[in-house]
């Protein structure tokens, strides 16, 4: 993923998995697409991690994703949030998490169109 998001000449910032999502913080270079951006990361790590059977079933990302923006001065508050995951998901499960950004933001959305959760 690192090389992926740096071949397209973004900076990244924080990444960090779990188990049912991923969250990946970037300094983002404006002249390529994210939905380019989304499928290139999706393409290369679906393909690496069924080559390297790092799941006992294939692996296969969800089609959907979210892309969100902050701002400069947010930047130490965001990387510290990505990486403390594990902590954060003991309080709020992803899904909770999600939609309670997109409410937050004002970002109208139909709840049979977000992804599938996995509890």
């Amino acid at each position: 993923m690192t090389a992926c998001i740096q071949k397209r000449n973004h900076k990244l910032l924080a990444v960090n998995a779990q188990r049912d999502h991923i969250h990946i913080f970037i300094g983002y270079y404006m002249s390529d697409l994210i939905p380019d951006l989304v499928e290139n990361i999706k393409t290369a790590s679906t393909h690496w991690i069924n080559e390297n059977k790092l799941c006992a079933i294939k692996f296969e990302w969800q089609k959907g994703y979210g892309a969100f923006t902050h701002s400069k001065s947010q930047l130490d508050q965001v990387v510290k949030y990505i990486l403390n995951q594990d902590k954060h998901h003991k309080k709020r499960n992803f899904r909770e998490e999600y939609l309670d950004v997109l409410r937050k933001n004002e970002i109208e959305f139909d709840e049979r169109y977000v992804f599938d959760f996995f509890d």
